[in-house]
């Protein structure tokens, strides 16, 4: 398979994990699936946007630059003749370290989130009620926290989606980076402009 068409297959992938991202960091404004009277009352790990910006927006960029590379004229790019096909892939690798850093960063803060545990109104008021994740191996503990809504399945759940979409999104853009490497290096494998002019 050439470099090319590989990085392709990646930004196919890449795309529908970025929105499901995105919609999950949307739902965490909803603690519960409830609304909210005060934005206060949210997990502060909502508002840092892991999966709205890291494992989000910031994927969309190199998902776009991957599914490109496979259309790219390796005997043109960017309107400059001599830059071909093994500039766009060391492009490629520059996108690609953009991505883990957004998939890193949503991975980061998800464990964190995960790790602290939802904000939760018990008897004083809205708080964080559990200490270094000892409600995950505890459900009982749950109760305290008398809303809004499921809370606790809620905060684990969507955020344990995050943290396992970025962890894979982290592994893609990592294997297009040694891709792109490989491209950059070797060329692509399908040859310059389909063998119809000379190299």
């Amino acid at each position: 398979m050439c470099s090319g068409s590989f990085a392709k297959c990646l930004g196919i992938t890449l795309i529908p994990l970025a929105i499901l991202c995105t919609l999950a960091n949307i739902l965490l404004f909803f603690p519960g699936g409830k609304t909210v009277d005060n934005n206060e009352n949210i997990t502060d790990e909502v508002w840092y946007f892991g999966g709205l910006m890291g494992s989000g927006v910031l994927m969309i960029f190199p998902a776009l630059v991957f599914l490109g590379l496979k259309n790219n004229d390796c005997c043109g790019c960017c309107g400059n003749e001599s830059c071909g096909k093994r500039f766009a892939m060391f492009t490629s690798i520059i996108f690609a370290a953009v991505g883990l850093v957004g998939a890193g960063y949503s991975f980061i803060v998800s464990a964190i989130a995960i790790d602290r545990g939802p904000k939760c109104l018990t008897s004083e008021g809205y708080n964080y009620p559990f200490d270094s994740g000892d409600y995950l191996s505890n459900s009982t503990l749950w109760e305290v926290c008398k809303g809004p809504g499921d809370i606790v399945t809620w905060h684990l759940t969507l955020f344990s989606m995050l943290l396992i979409m970025g962890a894979v999104q982290a592994v893609l853009c990592a294997v297009q980076i040694i891709n792109g490497l490989i491209g950059t290096i070797c060329g692509d494998c399908c040859g310059c402009c389909g063998g119809d002019r000379p190299v």
